[in-house]
């Protein structure tokens, strides 16, 4: 599960590529790192069926039988459209798509986890998620700092995952949009051609990037 993903790109490059027709976040620095239940740059078709480019709250509503009335931390990622839970956004209207340049997943590596991040190739270009998004009025957060009010939140699409992923996080990927073709149809087709894009990315069309290393342990010197 993708809980974690970075975005490194100049504004105009972003605003060519997405092709938006508003900006509503006075050209904020898209340069970022996006966690869960934290803002995250997405375009979305707005009320009046132009897309707009605008923060949004990663993690969609959980299930209420998840939360038991407790702040809701969010659902990040989402794999199972024909669920009653997400049938009901999957819509134009609620259809967006959110930029980044590398997303990360965690090797099961001993003594603890590395983080592990993929890319389109190794320069790291832009590509795009397929997700959606809803507004919703209700507690985020945790119960020591809830957040109560109105909420406009997104997640992103889910799918099995590439030779590429796989060894890393077997169960499932991010779907991703490169083609201005299949940025088109995501946001504007039927629910029935848009949803074909739910699909692994090509492996031989992205990569692992190298592992990060950390610095080296500072001795002691008193």
């Amino acid at each position: 599960m993708c809980n974690r993903y970075r975005i490194e790109v100049e504004f105009d490059e972003l605003w060519h590529a997405a092709r938006p027709h508003s900006d509503m976040t006075n050209r904020a620095n898209p340069t970022t790192e996006v966690f869960p239940d934290k803002p995250g740059l997405v375009v979305r078709n707005s009320a009046d069926g132009e897309r707009e480019l605008v923060n949004l709250t990663w993690g969609m509503p959980s299930p209420p039988t998840v939360t038991n009335g407790k702040p809701d931390y969010g659902v990040t990622n989402i794999r199972n459209l024909d669920s009653p839970h997400w049938r009901g956004w999957t819509g134009v209207e609620n259809r967006c798509i959110v930029p980044w340049t590398a997303f990360c997943e965690y090797e099961d590596t001993k003594r603890k986890k590395t983080a592990r991040w993929f890319a389109i190739d190794d320069n790291q270009p832009l590509a795009f998620f397929a997700g959606i998004w809803r507004p919703w009025r209700g507690a985020r957060g945790s119960m020591k700092n809830p957040r109560v009010g109105e909420h406009e939140l997104f997640a992103f699409l889910t799918c099995d995952a590439n030779s590429v992923v796989k060894p890393i996080h077997p169960k499932a990927m991010p779907v991703i949009l490169t083609k201005p073709e299949e940025v088109e149809l995501w946001l504007t087709a039927d629910w029935k051609d848009a949803k074909a894009l739910q699909r692994p990315y090509p492996a031989d069309k992205m990569t692992l990037l190298p592992a990060e290393q950390l610095p080296a342990e500072q001795p002691t010197l008193f």
